[in-house]
Formats: C-alpha cells, structure tokens, sequence
C-alpha cells in the first residue's frame, strides 16, 4: 500500500472531491453493518493471504489441468471488463467530463490506482508501438505471482485476460493478451504483451519453446 497521496482535489458543489486516494483509511471503509468491505466507490471487496492466493491456483490446476491458465484467462476478461465498465461509467461523476476528452496517459493511470490501492501491484504501460498494433506492460508485485514464488513458469493469467479486455475496450476493437515475463520465473517483474489474437498466438508459441521476453519483442 502506497503512502497517503492526493493526486488531485477539486470542488464540486461546494463540497471537496479528491481524487486517486492511495491510504488505506482513505480507499476502504466497513459497509453500515460492519459485516463487509467496501472500497471508496462502494465495490465489495475481499481480503485474502498469499495462502489463499496459492491453494486456489493449485485447486484449479490440480481440477483443469493445462485448461487452467485459459480458465483464469477468461475470468481476468470478463473482470476487467466489469472494471472498465464502472470505470467509465462513473469517470465523468468523478472527473466533471467524459472519458472521451481525457488524454490516454490520464485515463489509464485513473483506472489503474483502484487497483494499485487493493494490492494488485505497480505497472507501467508502454504505448510507443502501437502504430505495430502492440501493447507492453510492466507489472511489478504482482499479488498472484508474488504470493506463489519461483517455480519456473508464467502465472499471471488473471492480469493478461484483464488487460486484454481493458486495452480493446478502449481501443473498441477485440485484443487479446499473454505474459512473456514473469516474476515466477524468477525475473525482477512480470510483463505482457496485448495486441491481435494472430501476434498473440506466435508469442505464445515462443514462450512455450522457451524465448525470454527481450527474444519475443524482438521477433515482433
């Protein structure tokens, strides 16, 4: 969790809006009854150890077999779908205007806080090669692959399906996503690649014979 941080304030009606609210006292509350926790949008949220995190990987490799990372894929989609949608829907509540008139850089950073502030890590996008029709991003403390550790392989396909979903919604055009890089192969961070399902395949055939990121991006 990062250090108390207002990125931005405003007045709204006369009363203070701030924005991008990193603090733990600041993001999440208890609901009225005390029973749950809700974020500083009213989302339900849930706490959970690293040993959650590994037994439910493990669960659903031990159940899917090879399907798993697939599996886990396409609940990354449809989250980030979801998380884009509200993103959007309550931006211009948020910001005064519509997500349309924001420049990118703003836009995604704007998204992104909400989940730095739950613990899902620390990223850094690259958009200097999209006139290729490729998307990078860097993903440090990834809360999946932090928590499982080193052994030897990809792990964070919650995150590839999420960005895949979140990049083709605002480039309105369907993108998928793969994670060249990870954390659990023993690499300082974890990254991924978003673009057409045709590039994604080939990276994903260079990834299972072994190539390293730098190997990938270079073929690309």
């Amino acid at each position: 969790m990062v250090s108390e941080m207002h990125v931005s304030e405003s007045s709204a009606q006369g009363r203070l809006v701030l924005h991008n609210r990193f603090s733990a006292r600041r993001f999440f509350a208890p609901s009225a009854s005390g029973t749950k926790l809700l974020n500083t949008f009213g989302s339900r949220l849930m706490l959970a150890t690293e040993d959650f995190v590994v037994s439910f990987q493990a669960a659903l490799e031990t159940e899917l077999g090879d399907a798993a990372g697939e599996v886990m894929y396409q609940c990354g989609f449809k989250w980030g779908e979801k998380d884009i949608d509200d993103f959007m829907g309550r931006f211009e509540t948020q910001f005064g205007y519509q997500p349309d008139g924001a420049a990118l850089g703003f836009l995604l950073e704007s998204w992104w806080w909400p989940l730095q502030a739950s613990g899902w890590g620390v990223w850094k996008y690259d958009l200097s090669h999209r006139s290729e029709g490729l998307i990078f991003v860097d993903l440090y403390d990834s809360a999946v692959a932090k928590s499982i550790g080193n052994v030897g392989e990809v792990v964070c396909h919650y995150y590839a399906g999420m960005f895949a979903a979140v990049f083709g919604r605002l480039a309105k055009r369907e993108l998928s996503a793969i994670e060249i890089q990870c954390y659990s192969m023993g690499e300082g961070f974890c990254k991924f690649l978003v673009g057409s399902s045709k590039r994604i395949n080939a990276a994903q055939f260079w990834v299972q014979e072994g190539a390293s990121a730098n190997e990938i991006m270079e073929r690309l």
